[in-house]
């Protein structure tokens, strides 16, 4: 049986890769994105829309492409949502 990613599980995979995968602090890009959260352009779009309106993620346009990096907050939340998907996995719980 495939099992699907739930939308949190996406956005976490999204808030890791622009806390980890990246060398520097340029941010990444949709691309890079689409290509680590394996994910579609439109899909990824609206989640980006949703987490830089919600404070989780900056964006940056100044160099010709919108870069994406983690907020403070955004640092915040996965952590929160790294412990609770632990926690309910003790359990045996999926989020």
């Amino acid at each position: 049986m495939v099992e699907y990613r739930t939308h949190m599980k996406i956005i976490g995979d999204i808030l890791t890769t622009t806390r980890d995968e990246l060398a520097d602090d340029d941010g990444a890009t949709v691309t890079f994105l689409i290509r680590k959260a394996n994910i579609s352009h439109v899909r990824i779009s609206r989640i980006l829309t949703n987490l830089v309106s919600q404070g989780l993620l900056e964006q940056d346009s100044s160099q010709g492409a919108c870069r994406y990096r983690i907020s403070h907050s955004g640092r915040e939340f996965l952590h929160a949502y790294q412990t609770f998907s632990r926690f309910a996995e003790n359990f045996g719980l999926a989020i």
